[in-house]
């Protein structure tokens, strides 16, 4: 199936949830944010929340700087 990753398109597998496509976009553990659809999935919730095709994730990590 096909959904759009940060503006970008990526086939994944059926079924892929937000925790798998997060662990697949980026090494980070903590301060990431996750959007499906415009609407901010608590991380709790990630490994039961199955992406559909077409689905629009925005996957934010936070950046310490001064």
């Amino acid at each position: 199936m096909i959904i759009t990753i940060n503006g970008q398109p990526r086939d994944v597998p059926a079924g892929t949830s937000v925790a798998q496509l997060v662990k697949s976009v980026t090494d980070q553990d903590r301060g990431i944010a996750v959007a499906v659809n415009g609407e901010v999935m608590p991380r709790r919730e990630w490994p039961g929340i199955a992406l559909g095709d077409r689905d629009q994730v925005e996957v934010v990590t936070a950046v310490q700087g001064g």
